[in-house]
């Protein structure tokens, strides 16, 4: 009799219960199903008084019909692969969205932020430390590599953030900020601090205008404030 152990072997449980998923996994079961009845009937019949010549015409026949069978079990199993791997891509891609949203979201200062970074202090006696000044002491981290930055704990510093001198005291997008100035930026510790320390970099620029600046390096800052949204009035997203 024809062995149907090989088509019959390659039935293997499904493991993720989707709807086609199931669907292909009931064929695959028929097609099994329908091996073992013909085998079955096949060996409750009797050929003794069949002629040589037609048993190897049956024989043929059965062997053919297996052949089918396994092709049909072959097609089916690629199907579901296909589906398991399309559902995996799709679980990843999402996976990727979701990853990318929240680092737009924290270069937007739409969330918060945690991270290795630095905090930079500006003590100022004299108030002589400009809002131009400031300035520039983030663009300093920022191109140092700083990803997310805050002021005094409650002015989130963002691409659309403005520095303005008022009164004694600074604006950091719409909020005053007192002296002394305490800057958190998270990013690379010691390439920030670096960038801080250079010779005529920031705390020799704030030394010549009677202040002092140090910086600390820490393993984990956590930045909880949140960039002040402002809907744009003329920019539309385009089709």
């Amino acid at each position: 009799m024809p062995d149907v152990k090989g088509p019959l072997a390659r039935l293997r449980r499904w493991s993720t219960p989707t709807t086609p998923h199931l669907a292909v996994g009931v064929l695959i079961g028929l097609l099994g199903f329908g091996i073992t009845v013909q085998v079955g009937q096949d060996e409750e019949t009797d050929y003794s008084s069949v002629r040589g010549v037609e048993l190897v015409e049956l024989l043929k026949s059965i062997d053919a019909a297996n052949e089918r069978l396994a092709g049909q079990i072959d097609d089916l199993t690629a199907t579901r692969n296909d589906l398991q791997n399309s559902t995996q891509r799709s679980a990843e891609a999402e996976q990727q969205a979701r990853k990318r949203a929240e680092q737009l979201a924290i270069l937007a200062g739409s969330a918060g932020a945690s991270g290795p970074g630095v905090v930079v202090t500006i003590r100022d006696p004299e108030k002589a430390v400009s809002a131009g000044q400031l300035l520039d002491a983030i663009e300093e981290l920022r191109d140092a590599g700083a990803e997310a930055i805050v002021i005094n704990g409650t002015a989130r510093v963002v691409a659309q953030t403005y520095f303005l001198d008022d009164e004694g005291s600074i604006r950091v997008g719409g909020r005053e900020i007192k002296r002394p100035f305490v800057i958190e930026a998270i990013g690379d510790p010691d390439t920030m601090a670096e960038a801080v320390r250079f010779r005529g970099g920031l705390i020799d620029r704030i030394a010549n205008v009677g202040g002092t600046a140090t910086v600390t390096e820490k393993k984990k800052l956590t930045i909880t404030a949140l960039a002040d949204v402002k809907s744009p009035e003329y920019a539309q997203p385009t089709s």
